[in-house]
């Protein structure tokens, strides 16, 4: 097959202009999507896809969007794929206001960004930015994350896009696209229709570093332990009050100190994880996030809770406690090494674009990795993020333009593999 130059697309314009859109999720919302305001970037994305041409445009009631890029290929039987990304950012950092600022050709020096000084990018704290010397690196101002996590994968998949439709001859079949809300807060596909979406694979444009592929994730639980006491006056308490908070910090200081925590472990380790509480005399309840690589390793931690609970409770006469276990996602290899064609296809992909293959397991997990499970394989490729849910958030404008590549390659791999 004849080679297909790099694209020179807009992606960093699209980057820029969708990054001053505040899209933040929010934790605990009753609606769907969480926050009113990911809609009006949701809309302005309908809208363009079906500027481009592109066909079956939908916004549906949650936010979703999808579309088709119509098949340019003469070969038939062509599977559908598909791309996705996430509009909202994270509840962690303020999403309000972005100012978005492109350091172009920089050459190494440190990147204080200018509405707080005290927030600055610098070599020997990112090790990513080792490599980019010469780039024109995005971040915010200072006072906000930035918002490429994942305003760049939308980025770049629109930026693909519209580079197949200016070049119908470039061929490939029938491409899906989808962009979703709510990500961030666990949410991302739990209104996603994977049969009206109709693609036989997809891949997620959110993973970190250059070259990066991603196959693999943590399998992942969620656990409320609620410790029961017993409320009275405290000036009448004596003999009758037992304190559940303090039964909870008698608990969470029988947790492991030096194992099982996410600042003591890393590569394929797992954890425990207490990250939110609510407390009262008469009740306080703890919510750990549980992690392995192992799916099987999930019910161990658990296990171990549970143990750690019931020895706490036994020594706090007339206390109680409950135990609730909630799946999250499981690890997307599990489904993946089912369908090795689209893992093989996207490192195919990735090294056409001139890269190095870069594959390491996820200490997290993505959309893809409830996507494998409801029936749509769907490993997750680089979109270039780094910092993500930080003021110090940024991205190089190559490496998005590098990751439009990636997407026009596979998208030729899998027509002539087909």
């Amino acid at each position: 097959m004849p080679a297909i130059a790099p694209p020179k697309t807009r992606v960093a314009e699209r980057f820029l202009r969708y990054v001053t859109y505040d899209t933040q999720s929010a934790e605990g919302s009753a609606t769907s999507p969480s926050t009113a305001k990911q809609l009006v970037l949701l809309d302005a994305l309908a809208q363009e896809l079906r500027a481009l041409g592109l066909t079956d445009v939908i916004r549906d009631e949650h936010g979703v969007v999808m579309a088709t890029l119509p098949a340019t290929t003469r070969k038939p039987n062509v599977p559908v794929i598909g791309f996705l990304a996430h509009v909202d950012t994270s509840p962690e950092a303020s999403g309000a206001g972005v100012k978005p600022i492109v350091h172009a050709n920089w050459q190494g020096q440190d990147i204080v960004l200018p509405d707080d000084p005290t927030a600055v990018l610098r070599q020997a704290e990112c090790p990513p930015l080792r490599e980019q010397i010469g780039h024109d690196i995005i971040t915010a101002s200072g006072t906000t994350l930035l918002g490429a996590d994942n305003k760049a994968g939308v980025a770049e998949i629109m930026a693909a896009a519209e580079h197949l439709v200016t070049h119908p001859e470039i061929p490939h079949g029938t491409i899906r696209i989808g962009f979703t809300p709510d990500e961030e807060v666990g949410l991302g596909t739990a209104h996603f229709d994977v049969a009206r979406f109709g693609a036989a694979a997809a891949y997620t444009m959110d993973a970190a570093g250059l070259g990066q592929l991603e196959i693999e994730t943590f399998s992942a639980d969620a656990v409320v332990i609620t410790f029961r006491g017993f409320n009275t006056h405290p000036g009448l308490a004596t003999g009758r009050m037992i304190n559940s908070i303090k039964i909870a910090a008698d608990f969470i200081h029988r947790l492991p100190k030096d194992a099982l925590s996410p600042e003591t472990t890393a590569g394929r380790e797992g954890f425990v994880h207490p990250y939110m509480m609510g407390a009262s005399v008469e009740q306080t309840w703890v919510r750990f996030l549980i992690r392995d690589f192992v799916t099987a390793e999930l019910a161990t931690k658990e296990a171990l809770l549970e143990r750690l609970a019931r020895e706490t409770v036994a020594a706090w006469p007339g206390a109680s406690f409950t135990v609730r276990v909630e799946e999250s996602y499981r690890n997307m290899k599990e489904v993946l090494d089912h369908h090795p064609d689209v893992v093989e296809r996207a490192r195919e992909a990735i090294r056409r674009a001139g890269l190095e293959l870069r594959e390491s397991p996820i200490r997290g997990g993505t959309d893809g990795a409830r996507l494998c499970f409801m029936g749509l394989p769907t490993p997750n490729i680089f979109a270039g993020e780094n910092n993500y849910h930080s003021r110090l958030e940024w991205v190089s404008a190559q490496d998005m333009e590098k990751a439009v590549e990636v997407i026009v390659h596979l998208a030729r791999v899998w027509e002539e593999q087909a």
